[in-house]
């Protein structure tokens, strides 16, 4: 099964949960067990599972990319101006798989998924579900 989920950033550097829609869909799909794989479109955004308990650890993941990786000082920026955002990216990485236990994601209690927006804001990120079951 598969579905793509659009979602809107609002910011230039941020993490958005996109939990919710990604439990909806497992739910949906009435797969008892396998794995989903959550993927982002895009060369400038990533997918991270972190903590969810409170907004300090979202903005200390974009604060620690914004110290590792500033803007400005890299060749890509000669193109487009967005060089950071490729880095922080590719340092992420584009997706996470999750399993499917029991009809539910395999997530802890303090797991969400967020998408991580290097480049925005965007009208819509394109992000890929994937289920397999086994």
């Amino acid at each position: 099964m598969q579905t793509t989920l659009k979602v809107p950033t609002h910011k230039h550097n941020g993490l958005y949960d996109i939990t919710h829609q990604v439990e909806k869909f497992v739910s949906q799909s009435g797969i008892n067990s396998g794995i989903i794989n959550v993927y982002v479109q895009g060369a400038t955004a990533g997918i991270m599972i972190q903590e969810n308990w409170d907004d300090s650890v979202q903005m200390d993941v974009v604060n620690l990319l914004k110290k590792m990786i500033p803007n400005g000082v890299w060749l890509h920026d000669a193109q487009d101006g967005n060089g950071d955002a490729h880095l922080k990216a590719g340092l992420v990485g584009p997706q996470e798989s999750i399993p499917i236990i029991n009809g539910s994601m395999g997530l802890s209690t303090w797991q969400n998924i967020f998408l991580c927006e290097f480049d925005g804001p965007r009208n819509q990120r394109s992000i890929i579900l994937t289920i397999t079951s086994t």
